[in-house]
């Protein structure tokens, strides 16, 4: 979902929100549904900020309007119970050298359990024996590991991974493609993985060739809800780092893909709508066996039953 973006050598104007970490993934939804481009995701560690850009070519129609609505919407959040931050939508007009240098200062490796990587180009960082390595810059993509909710899907991964075994692999709502490609980096076949966006799926695509497993992993676009209620086929382990509504709404469709004793891995949740998934899985059959809380968002692991 975050580090969304595109590279250019025109001026761009940056469309940005100052908000909070716990709200950095929803915020970035908004911007890209609001503008039609794909968001990025700026944190300063030293000053504790988080600020989410869409970056325009030209502004659009209406663009007033749309801010103006924009902000009524990031307010509402708050009365929701998320803290967005101040809620106000900033414009400035810059080179994009200015952003995309920015990105080098702030975004560092992530190392996940000595296992798997995830490194920006620009880093020469060694890896350990036998760890796998993810190459991802955040301004080319629509999720880099740094979130709570996509690095608890990381290190499911190579904690479900065994050694040896043939496990396949679905990412539902893949966006950068980040968790197909550590997948196909751990060894994980046949891995899938699909999402609703065709700019996304373009990215994925781009940064499966990055990492020189385009050849082993498959990507396609998709929207959740029109498929068919029984999938045709099943996978050992299934991500699904969606929005809280949609895991609740398409809960049997994203369980039909989980193949009997398989794990099923939920993210993109508030923790304070964790019991709401929580009891639309088990009411399935589903059992949690383990989660994890990182601020305001809660994700988990569930296992399959034996029989469906």
């Amino acid at each position: 979902m975050t580090g969304r973006g595109r590279l250019t050598r025109k001026p761009l104007w940056r469309i940005s929100v100052a908000t909070t970490a716990e709200a950095e993934e929803v915020v970035a939804e908004l911007l890209a549904a609001t503008f039609g481009c794909s968001a990025a995701t700026h944190s300063d560690v030293l000053k504790g900020t988080t600020t989410v850009s869409v970056f325009l070519d030209v502004l659009p129609a209406g663009f007033a309007a749309k801010c103006a609505a924009l902000g009524v919407t990031l307010r509402e959040l708050t009365r929701c119970g998320l803290e967005a931050g101040p809620a106000r939508v900033r414009v400035r007009k810059l080179p994009p050298e200015d952003w995309a240098e920015s990105w080098k200062r702030h975004f560092k490796p992530v190392d996940f359990n000595g296992r798997l990587l995830v490194v920006p180009s620009w880093l020469r960082r060694k890896p350990r024996a036998g760890q796998a390595v993810v190459v991802l810059d955040p301004g080319l993509s629509f999720g880099t590991g740094q979130h709570a909710t996509t690095g608890f899907c990381l290190r499911q991964l190579v904690a479900r991974r065994k050694a040896g075994a043939r496990q396949a692999f679905l990412d539902v709502g893949t966006g950068s493609g980040i968790l197909a490609i550590a997948a196909a980096k751990l060894n994980y076949a046949p891995v899938h993985a699909f999402d609703y966006d065709p700019e996304a799926v373009r990215v994925a695509k781009t940064n499966a060739v990055r990492n020189a497993v385009s050849r082993k992993l498959r990507f396609w676009q998709q929207d959740l809800t029109l498929l068919p209620p029984r999938p045709i086929r099943q996978y050992d382990v299934v991500c699904a780092n969606l929005l809280t509504t949609l895991l609740i709404s398409e809960r049997n469709r994203i369980a039909g893909f989980v193949r009997p004793q398989g794990t099923l891995v939920l993210a993109g949740i508030l923790a304070t709508e964790f019991d709401q998934v929580h009891s639309a899985y088990e009411s399935l059959g589903f059992r949690l066996v383990t989660s994890r809380r990182e601020r305001e968002w809660r994700s988990g692991a569930f296992r399959s039953p034996s029989l469906r």
